[in-house]
């Protein structure tokens, strides 16, 4: 009888808490330094994320964690919870990974753990994955997305080809939210105040009334599920936009926490391009 083939376990990485700083009154940024052990490849894309795993209180795991063991083992309610966040930078000489976190309150699983964690403490992530970066053979770049989606946008403002053309749209509270971005190439870069109306209610407009320059646009528009749908048929159904040439996904879903979003949220995408691709006959 052959042998039966190995499990093959899923290891989280490990890191350890080097500093804080507040970016914002509602972005928090922690640095980890990377267990050197570990190994971490993150290469063009800018927006590499990682999926941060918190274990419920008073639950420990062996070190190093082994989720498929967990799994198995434990009953589901003493299973780590995940929340994924985009990796703002990576430094490989020292091995530091900068996740900035949006933080209100309370509120929230991974914002209230960014703003109560201290130097030394550890944490368990698995990835990075990830899928775009600026292409320098496009004539334009449109991004465009709200706080969740302002780690890659910057990421990617950085990154763009020197004097390549951006439309860079930011959609934060207020002024107070504003970062400074440190533009690669020639970007024009307009940030949008929410105030009391919907998220994502001042880029779907900003962007719909956009005139688009001519030549071949690169696409990056992530954000809350709902402005991001109406985007992505804008995009797809009144400008033409090859499919190819966007990368355009819902980060979160108002109503939904990040459990119940992730669940769903390939049906949901699924859905969406039928809908879309039935309207575009």
């Amino acid at each position: 009888m052959a042998d039966r083939p190995q499990r093959r376990t899923r290891t989280p990485k490990h890191a350890t808490v080097v500093r804080t700083e507040r970016l914002t009154p509602h972005m928090i940024r922690v640095v980890l330094a990377v267990d050197p052990a570990a190994p971490l490849e993150i290469g063009s894309c800018t927006d590499h994320y990682v999926k941060l795993l918190f274990a419920p209180e008073g639950v420990t795991y062996p070190e190093p964690p082994d989720l498929d063991a967990i799994r198995a083992e434990l009953p589901r309610e003493q299973w780590p919870r995940t929340r994924t966040y985009t990796v703002r930078a990576w430094d490989e000489a020292s091995r530091e990974l900068s996740v900035d976190f949006v933080h209100h309150g309370d509120e929230g699983l991974a914002g209230p753990w960014a703003a109560a964690v201290r130097p030394g403490e550890s944490i368990h992530f698995m990835g990075p994955g990830g899928g775009y970066a600026p292409d320098p053979a496009a004539d334009w770049h449109l991004l465009a997305g709200d706080e969740s989606a302002l780690p890659a946008i910057a990421a990617a403002v950085e990154q763009l080809p020197p004097g390549a053309p951006a439309k860079v749209f930011v959609e934060v509270a207020g002024p107070e939210e504003e970062q400074k971005l440190l533009a690669g190439g020639a970007a024009e870069i307009v940030w949008l105040h929410r105030a009391d109306r919907p998220v994502g209610a001042a880029l779907v407009e900003a962007v719909t009334a956009l005139d688009f320059p001519a030549g071949d646009v690169q696409v990056f528009v992530h954000g809350e599920a709902g402005f991001v749908k109406e985007l992505r048929r804008h995009l797809r159904l009144d400008r033409g936009v090859p499919r190819e040439r966007l990368s355009v996904s819902g980060y979160w879903r108002r109503g939904a926490d990040e459990d119940g979003w992730q669940a769903s949220k390939r049906e949901w995408n699924e859905q969406v391009e039928r809908e879309q691709e039935s309207a575009a006959g």
